[in-house]
């Protein structure tokens, strides 16, 4: 068995921002965050040369060092899906997923690199295959496109960085969630909301089961847009306006959330539908996640408490006083970076 590594460089590698965190481990239970880093990007890097200078920047920024680095990946064109399928080794249901996309997935992936896994459940075993006798059971399944890691890999070569796992950033979330809040990953159902620059995911989890994984067609970019179209005003006005609670912007944010908090509703309908469990709360996260305003409408649409959460809340910081309130600033964006790091630390 590998040996787990004390520090890891856990790597958020968004469309429109690089995020990282170097986190320490201390014992079984103690973890301390040394150093962290976020570079906007004006426009997703398409090749590997371009990459690798802004991730060079990113981990010079950061400072500090790590012998491994996690990456935790979010593109359009990401593959996350949940199929239920006859108990299959998972190299073996891999290349079946790879040659007959289209049949098990609907979708081609001849130009993907896959994974799978089983996934672990609390509820009894999935419909039987008709004429069989033999039950289905879930797997999760996520794919990104060959070129796409080849570009990335490229990219991280050039840093010198040793890569240890890359990621798909929404099971990053979801490991990240584990870390900090691992008795709700442990006992009961949840609900994450993770709004990103162009589009936002949402998952529910219970008992350690991930149940429902979606991607929904809005995110932060969508919805300053639509807020600044709606006021007429600019971005720091509509911004500073939302900070203020001001009435005529919180009621502009009513309608700009209302893809999200509709799909929201619908996704928690589906779960509660199907299983004898309750949601009772959300978990959001992302840039939006920052305005107690944007929470409160989200709150108050979707019926239920939307809060933001930090994944790093557990550990310990030990930063230079100057990058302490900066850290705390920035801290609710880098749950992916952390959820990266969390699962070459064995953390599950």
């Amino acid at each position: 068995m590998a040996k787990v590594p004390n520090s890891v460089i856990g790597v958020d590698l968004g469309q429109y921002a690089l995020k990282s965190v170097l986190l320490q481990r201390r014992g079984a239970d103690r973890f301390i965050v040394s150093n962290y880093a976020s570079r906007a990007l004006a426009a997703p890097v398409t090749d590997a040369e371009g990459l690798a200078v802004e991730l060079k920047a990113l981990f010079k920024e950061m400072g500090g060092s790590a012998k491994v680095c996690a990456v935790g990946i979010s593109s359009p064109d990401a593959m996350i899906r949940i199929i239920e399928q006859p108990q299959t080794p998972p190299e073996i249901l891999r290349e079946a997923l790879r040659l007959n996309g289209m049949m098990l997935l609907n979708q081609e992936c001849r130009s993907f690199v896959l994974d799978c896994d089983l996934i672990e459940s609390s509820e009894p075993a999935g419909e039987e295959v008709p004429n069989s006798g033999v039950a289905r059971l879930k797997y999760l399944v996520g794919g990104v496109p060959r070129a796409e890691v080849v570009r990335i890999a490229e990219a991280l070569d050039k840093t010198g960085v040793s890569v240890g796992k890359l990621q798909l950033a929404p099971m990053c979330a979801f490991n990240a969630f584990e870390f900090a809040h691992p008795e709700i990953f442990n006992n009961r159902a949840f609900f994450l909301v993770d709004i990103g620059h162009t589009s936002s995911t949402v998952m529910v989890g219970s008992k350690r089961e991930l149940v429902l994984v979606r991607s929904i067609d809005c995110g932060g970019r969508v919805l300053m847009e639509t807020l600044m179209a709606l006021s007429g005003e600019s971005r720091e006005a509509v911004s500073m306006a939302l900070e203020q609670e001001d009435e005529l912007m919180v009621e502009n944010a009513r309608m700009a959330l209302a893809v999200l908090t509709r799909e929201i509703g619908s996704s928690i309908g589906f779960f509660e539908g199907r299983r004898e469990e309750v949601i009772d709360r959300i978990f959001v996260s992302g840039a939006p996640a920052k305005s107690k305003a944007l929470l409160k409408v989200m709150s108050e649409e979707a019926r239920l408490p939307c809060e933001s959460w930090n994944a790093l809340a557990n550990c310990e910081v030990m930063l230079a006083s100057d990058r302490i309130a900066p850290y705390h600033a920035a801290v609710l964006d880098l749950n992916v970076a952390c959820g990266a790091a969390a699962e070459m630390f064995q953390v599950r």
